[in-house]
């Protein structure tokens, strides 16, 4: 008897680590397998945002049903449960190694409607086991009663999420192709059944034969509705995050993973055992909403890390604080995994409401500020300013609407344009925010007060003009210099397009498209080169400057990506309708539409869709060059456009060029004085091709700015990007990324 008590201790005491290395393992496994899965996808959906707005909304489906399937097996009795868990996975892994379904992308047909299937065919069964890992081992380790309060293993679960987030950028796409990195994650699998049976062994013998018993009453409609408004705010608040930083103050490379890192990491802290940091970071959040909140309006370009800095801060606190009330609002373990479920639906609708709502709904982020007065009103408040009990209606309503129509009359101007009053003007808004501190509707007004104040009465004011259109694909603005000299197209901080609005003016390309530069020289010289049918082809649109190197009896194509683009060429801009009418538009991802084209049916072809850190991976792979030297025939030319704030593509280009036995030359365009009042701007082209002597005739024709033409050389070690293998970081520029007194 003694020897059966000591041997349960002893499994007892391994009981935690086990459950802690199989809850760590399948989180693992998830986030390693979203953005391996979008690696392996690309060369064949494309890079279309709509697409990738599909596939996340997929994840989050299967992760949704992973949740409810723990919820509902946990319902059988435990030795139940073992059974058909381990028999699910076991018909799972026929999907191994995981990979993609054969199936190719119907010749017509919305991709956004065929990728979720082509997605649920790849990796549906696999997500879907393992997503079910998190609840279900912590409903199978609460079985157990003497093992304590199973909560605190989410943060281990989400430890585990941060791990798979972290290491495919930085480990595993840099240092493996896609077909080694499918056998990592088959291997992590075969590692995680055995973890499961492992776990199943622990489970009491005195629970196998009866089910849970549910000893605490069910959670209400209202406390299940309390669970799913706490979810989904962060994780709402998470992707309006990196839609804002990323459009409105700097577009830096895998800036994407810091606020997903951060959602991950405070659900760490939100779950863990000890409470001190968590409650700590909910007594702050109300302030860091006011100071960080306040600004969700403001571009942030002129201080860009700062900016980013207060706004990931804000992401943190607020989805700390509103985890940690997530986890103080806990049910007892027989509802466990109800518990997850509803979190999961949060999580769930969240998503939903930024990735596919809002760009439907609105013509800027406004879901960012939304949300953070969503969170103001969820998080945990208390009472800084106390009220007068027989002035507390009043003041409920006249505190807010007082801060709202100051705010009013700081962001117009109309306190005389006097910098000094209209801070004066915004310090007294805050201050009046602070005063409604634990009354969450007041304190959520007197917020959206003062985040008007810093631009939101601009930003609702050219909702009302029509210069702004949303797409899935970004928020393009149009917009005229102060003097009325020149029409602008940005997007987000990039410049897409400038126009001259002077007489005489409007048809002579600009910003990166100026005569001397690279594209401007090459095509200039189409007709030389190729007669007078040249056969050009432009991969994106922009506000169509290109257009206007066109000449009489040549044909044109432009391969755009968004419709929206398309809507502000033809009506906001007058290039293409002054100089290229006739010219044929080829909606859909590039690389497809280029490989559909007719061979040898292009003679130059310009490749223009790398900005900020926006870069189409199958764009340029040695794959991607192979199609586009299928399009152009053997004597034509491609051009890359590689102008970038943060990324060096020269030794991409030069590896996948020497590969394929095609000749370069790059083009470093510096505007003079001149050009720079018609609004010419720096450039770096870079033209290819497989004849020799094409590139010798592009530079002879290019006359006195022959010289500009230089050789493009590699990178000694640096592994070029194809399909099957690539990676962002060794061709980043790192100077760049700091803050320019540290440069």
């Amino acid at each position: 008897m003694a020897t059966g008590m000591t041997a349960g201790r002893m499994n007892e005491r391994w009981a935690r680590p086990l459950f802690l290395v199989t809850i760590i393992t399948g989180s693992f496994l998830l986030f390693l397998t979203q953005p391996m899965i979008a690696r392996m996808a690309l060369p064949r959906v494309g890079g279309a945002p709509a697409v990738w707005n599909s596939a996340m909304l997929v994840y989050q489906l299967l992760l949704l049903g992973g949740y409810a399937y723990a919820h509902y097996v946990a319902r059988l009795r435990p030795k139940v449960q073992v059974g058909v868990h381990v028999v699910l996975f076991g018909l799972a892994s026929l999907w191994l190694p995981i990979g993609l379904a054969e199936l190719m992308p119907p010749a017509s047909g919305q991709p956004a409607l065929w990728v979720p299937w082509f997605l649920f065919a790849s990796i549906g069964p696999l997500f879907f086991i393992v997503s079910a890992q998190a609840p279900l081992m912590q409903r199978w380790y609460a079985l157990e009663t003497s093992r304590g309060d199973p909560y605190p293993l989410y943060a281990a679960s989400n430890l585990g999420s941060f791990a798979g987030l972290i290491s495919y950028p930085l480990l595993v796409e840099p240092l493996m192709t896609l077909q080694q990195q499918s056998w990592l994650w088959t291997a992590i699998y075969a590692l995680l059944v055995l973890l499961v049976a492992l776990c199943a062994l622990t489970v009491p013998s005195h629970a196998v034969e009866a089910p849970p018993e549910e000893t605490a009453p069910a959670p209400t409609t209202r406390q299940v509705l309390h669970w799913i408004a706490l979810a989904a705010v962060p994780s709402g608040l998470m992707l309006s995050t990196t839609t804002h930083l990323t459009t409105d103050i700097v577009a830096m490379p895998l800036i994407w993973a810091l606020p997903l890192g951060l959602y991950l990491l405070s659900y760490v802290i939100a779950f863990a055992h000890r409470r001190g940091p968590a409650d700590a970071l909910t007594l702050i959040a109300p302030l860091v909403i006011l100071v960080a909140g306040g600004l969700a309006f403001s571009s942030g370009t002129q201080n860009p890390f700062f900016s980013v800095t207060l706004g990931l801060l804000l992401l943190f606190v607020v989805a700390v604080a509103l985890h940690a009330e997530l986890f103080r609002r806990r049910p007892a373990v027989g509802h466990l995994t109800r518990f997850y479920l509803a979190m999961s639906f949060g999580g769930m609708l969240g998503g939903l409401f930024c990735a596919i709502v809002a760009p439907l709904l609105f013509d800027w982020a406004y879901e960012h500020p939304l949300l953070v007065l969503a969170a103001a009103l969820l998080v945990p408040q208390y009472v800084l300013v106390p009220w007068p009990d027989r002035l507390r209606r009043i003041l409920l309503f006249a505190i807010p609407a007082v801060a709202l129509l100051l705010s009013f009359a700081v962001e117009r101007g109309l306190l005389g344009g006097n910098q000094g009053l209209a801070m004066a003007g915004s310090i007294i808004v805050s201050l009046l925010a602070l005063a409604c501190l634990g009354r969450p509707w007041a304190f959520a007004v007197a917020l959206a007060a003062l985040m008007l104040s810093y631009g939101g009465w601009s930003t609702l004011e050219r909702s009302t003009t029509g210069d702004r259109t949303r797409s899935y694909f970004g928020v393009y603005e149009v917009s005229e210099r102060y003097d009325g000299s020149a029409r602008v197209l940005t997007h987000g901080t990039t410049l897409h397009g400038i126009q001259n609005l002077e007489p005489g003016l409007e048809t002579i390309p600009t910003s990166y498209y100026a005569r001397r530069s690279g594209v401007g020289l090459a095509l200039s010289n189409a007709g030389a080169m190729y007669g007078g049918g040249a056969r050009i082809g432009i991969v994106g649109l922009g506000s169509g400057t290109l257009s206007c190197y066109a000449r009489p009896g040549q044909s044109w194509t432009f391969f755009e990506i968004d419709p929206a683009m398309v809507e502000v060429a033809r009506n906001r801009f007058t290039f293409l309708r002054q100089c290229a009418p006739q010219a044929r538009v080829v909606l859909g991802d590039a690389r497809i539409s280029l490989r559909d084209q007719p061979a040898n049916s292009i003679d130059v072809l310009a490749i223009d869709a790398f900005s900020s850190d926006s870069v189409p991976m199958h764009l340029l792979t040695r794959e991607a060059l192979a199609v586009y030297g299928r399009a152009v025939q053997p004597q034509g030319i491609v051009l890359f456009h590689i102008s970038n704030r943060y990324l060096d593509l020269q030794p991409v280009i030069a590896d996948i060029a020497e590969h394929g036995g095609w000749t370069t030359a790059l083009l470093e365009y510096v505007p003079t004085e001149e050009e720079e009042m018609l609004n010419a701007t720096l450039s770096v082209w870079i033209a290819l091709s497989r004849e020799p002597e094409s590139i010798d005739r592009l530079v002879r024709l290019s006359g006195e700015d022959s010289i500009n033409w230089t050789m493009l050389e590699s990178r000694p070690g640096f592994s070029g990007w194809t399909d099957d293998h690539a990676s962002i970081l060794p061709i980043i520029s790192y100077r760049s990324l700091l803050p320019s007194a540290l440069r």
